[in-house]
């Protein structure tokens, strides 16, 4: 005999499986909006947005401006074509003010990934100026400049990211000193632990931090607040950290406190 009353297992296993489906459709879209999400998923505004605090408490999303992200994890990164077009003006403004951190350098080592990528394309292209990168794309940009002296790091490709790991790009970069190495990361914990999906890239960023003169971290605003699997080095390694105004004040004057500079810009 039924009563009508609710079973409150059956209900968490609809809550659980309404937010793993969420995630695999943010994973495959890339990003959504908040507005759409109750008629996608049958529900109210309400549960929406209960679903929103614990997937976004949980670090599994990443909620900005009234649009939804998923976070990066030990399972999924965003993809490159995402990363080129998101946060564009964030990324720019991030850019130039790492190029402006350049100095007397002459060897720079940039990072994989998109804002390393831009942070290269900022660089003043009028003195010489030697480059080490792990990141394909950032290379062959890069070594279109008269100027320049390219220099890639070897290893096994990733395709996500089209950068080198593995045991011969931290090989070579352990005999190299750059005067200044711009590093990036999927995740920021509150702790100051920088962090990356994959044990392969963390160990080619931790070389490259470990033999740098100087380093600064560059990264927008949604790199913060989360962990994305392995720490390869901590917020004291750096000269500055150099994001998006974007960031909460309170989350710069944390990590601050560590001992970097923190740039809003």
């Amino acid at each position: 005999m039924t009563t009508g009353t609710p079973d409150p297992l059956s209900a968490r296993a609809d809550t659980r499986a309404r937010r793993e489906a969420l995630i695999r459709e943010l994973r495959e879209r890339g990003e959504m909006e908040v507005s759409e999400l109750p008629e996608r998923f049958g529900v109210s505004v309400e549960t929406i947005r209960r679903d929103l605090r614990q997937l976004e408490s949980s670090g599994r999303i990443i909620r900005t401006y009234g649009r939804v992200t998923a976070a990066e994890s030990a399972t999924y990164e965003t993809s490159r074509a995402f990363r080129s077009s998101h946060h564009t003006d964030e990324k720019d403004r991030i850019a130039r003010a790492a190029a402006a951190c350049l100095g007397h350098a002459e060897t720079v080592f940039l990072d994989e990934g998109n804002q390393p990528l831009l942070v290269g394309r900022s660089l003043p292209v009028d003195r010489p100026l030697t480059v080490v990168t792990t990141s394909l794309p950032t290379a062959l940009e890069l070594a279109e400049r008269p100027r320049y002296t390219v220099i890639t790091v070897g290893g096994r490709i990733r395709p996500t990211t089209l950068g080198a790991v593995g045991h011969w790009a931290t090989t070579m970069l352990e005999q190299m000193e750059p005067d200044l190495a711009f590093i990036g990361a999927n995740g920021v914990t509150d702790a100051g632990w920088l962090t990356t999906p994959d044990p392969a890239v963390a160990a080619v960023k931790e070389a490259a931090l470990a033999v740098a003169r100087r380093a600064v971290f560059v990264g927008n605003h949604t790199k913060f607040g989360h962990s994305t699997f392995v720490r390869f080095g901590h917020v004291r390694a750096l000269e500055r950290i150099i994001t998006g105004r974007e960031l909460r004040r309170a989350t710069a004057r944390r990590l601050g406190s560590f001992g970097p500079q923190v740039d809003r810009v």
